[in-house]
C-alpha cells in the first residue's frame, strides 16, 4: 500500500529553504523511497506531548509526521536540535 504526502505549508514555505542542496536530496530520497512505502517501518512513534506523532531520522534531520489512514502528513522537516520544539506548536 503507498500513501499520499500533505506538507504543512510551513515546510515548503520556511523550513525547505533553509537546507543545504543535498541534505535535502537525502531527505527527499527518505520520503520517496521509504516512508511511502511503510511509515511503521521506516519512522518511529513519538511520546509524551507528542504522541500518535512519528519521525524519521535522516542524518541530524527530522522528518516529523502523522499517519492519517493513507495518507501521511508532514508537519516539519528540523535539525534535531530544535525539531521537537518547533513543530509543538504545529500539531
Amino acid at each position: 500500500m503507498t500513501f499520499t504526502l500533505r506538507y504543512h505549508p510551513d515546510v515548503r514555505d520556511v523550513e525547505l529553504p533553509l537546507i543545504n542542496k543535498n541534505i535535502k536530496q537525502r531527505i527527499k530520497k527518505g520520503i520517496e523511497e521509504r516512508l511511502v512505502i511503510a511509515p511503521e517501518k521506516y519512522s518511529d512513534p513519538l511520546r509524551k506531548t507528542l504522541k500518535g506523532y512519528r519521525k524519521m531520522r535522516i542524518g541530524d534531520y527530522r522528518v516529523l509526521l502523522k499517519v492519517i489512514g493513507a495518507q501521511i502528513c508532514i508537519l516539519g522537516i528540523r535539525h534535531r536540535k530544535d525539531a521537537y520544539q518547533k513543530i509543538a506548536g504545529r500539531v
